[in-house]
């Protein structure tokens, strides 16, 4: 081992865990925005939702909100969920995916997920029916696609409804289509600052149902039955709008439409990225005592998105998780643990009332994992700092 490896490690500038990819184009675009007048929703926001469906295909619409939360919550609504209703959701998720469930009067269902993919499966659905169940939100683990026809035909059998929390998943292939054209009533993405592409905070709603973006639509700009963009460029008098339900202010704006509309240009770039850094790790870290995160299954047209590189410590590991998150921030490697599972936060506890020892696969998981850097902007230098982080620590070796 060359002893002067951890200095050098800390002599270079701290490298975080994540940074978004903002070019000159989508600032020339915002301020083409910002020049045009036209700063909140309107032909800007316009722009992106067509853009967006059309890069999906598959004939689905496109309604843009402010988060995926947001999206997620008017997915759910648009649905008819309400309360006394139950929806199945993963535990190893963000809390957003459960606390959108409670906005409505409903109750989450948290249930485990799988081992190796960390994605929620068809079985933990089925144990998780009860008469009261309505729906389920299964959730694109780090952009690894979930097996949804499995999901889809236990969801058929039962008559629920289906929202994907596709957060992290775009553009996640599942057997040759991409995740938001599959069977689900709708799909939500986000565009949150450290996402496979952002527009600082949004996200979108998809679907192939025109009743439910409409109601989407109507119901992120208060419940008025006509838009606000319409009103306001109108050549004729259009003072008069009806409210027609108690809705939302989920809007996006154009100056965050117009980041989007150049950061879906250059999505596919993105994700060669990303492809490219997942595997140098994979290369890389093989030989450590980790278990590396699952790959999509290519041979079936799958595709990972890499939104998160998840590692977990293996049980021969003469090192705790929390003490490698600790020492590589010494070194000067930003990470992250995605995520604390759902039963563990005391709201949840005191909501859902469960055990511990009932989502045993999370637990482990959560014991022993951590994320990586992995985006856009990361250099091939930065990715050998991780690495030489990681086996300095790790094994005693350099690369």
């Amino acid at each position: 081992m060359n002893d002067r490896a951890p200095d050098l490690l800390t002599t270079t500038p701290f490298l975080p865990f994540a940074l978004p990819d903002i070019g000159e184009e989508e600032i020339a675009e915002v301020v083409a925005c910002l020049r045009s007048g036209w700063v909140t929703t309107g032909p800007k926001t316009r722009q992106f939702e067509s853009d967006f469906a059309a890069y999906l295909g598959g004939g689905v619409e496109a309604v843009s909100v402010n988060s995926a939360t947001a999206g997620l919550h008017l997915a759910l609504e648009a649905l008819g969920i309400g309360a006394g209703d139950e929806v199945i959701v993963p535990t190893m998720t963000f809390t957003a995916t459960a606390e959108i469930v409670r906005y409505l009067g409903a109750s989450p269902i948290l249930a485990d997920v799988d081992g190796t993919t960390l994605n929620l499966t068809a079985d933990a659905i089925q144990a998780a029916i009860t008469p009261r169940t309505k729906a389920v939100i299964p959730v694109h683990y780090a952009g690894l696609p979930c097996d949804m026809d499995a999901i889809l035909s236990v969801a058929a059998a039962h008559n629920l409804r289906v929202v994907e929390d596709a957060a992290h998943a775009f553009p996640t292939l599942y057997r040759s289509q991409l995740v938001g054209t599959l069977g689900s009533d709708a799909t939500v993405f986000s565009f949150y600052a450290n996402k496979t592409m952002t527009t600082g905070e949004g996200g979108m709603v998809v679907t192939r149902a025109p009743e439910l973006a409409a109601r989407v639509r109507m119901m992120r700009i208060h419940g008025i039955r006509q838009d606000a963009f319409s009103r306001y460029t109108a050549t004729t008098p259009s003072w008069f709008y009806e409210v027609v339900a108690a809705g939302y202010k989920y809007n996006l704006t154009d100056i965050a439409a117009a980041i989007g509309v150049q950061q879906l240009r250059k999505i596919d770039a993105f994700l060669k990225r990303r492809q490219l850094l997942a595997a140098n790790y994979a290369e890389a870290l093989g030989d450590l005592p980790l278990v590396l995160p699952a790959d999509a299954d290519i041979a079936s047209g799958s595709r990972h998105a890499w939104h998160l590189y998840v590692i977990r410590l293996r049980d021969d590991a003469a090192i705790s998780r929390d003490a490698l998150i600790s020492r590589l921030c010494e070194l000067g490697i930003g990470t992250s643990v995605h995520f604390i599972p759902l039963h563990r936060h005391p709201v949840w506890r005191t909501i859902c009332h469960r055990a511990t020892s009932e989502f045993p696969a999370a637990e482990a998981s959560f014991a022993s994992m951590l994320s990586l850097p992995l985006y856009t902007r990361m250099s091939d230098a930065d990715q050998r700092r991780v690495i030489m982080a990681l086996r300095a620590t790790l094994s005693g070796q350099m690369v």
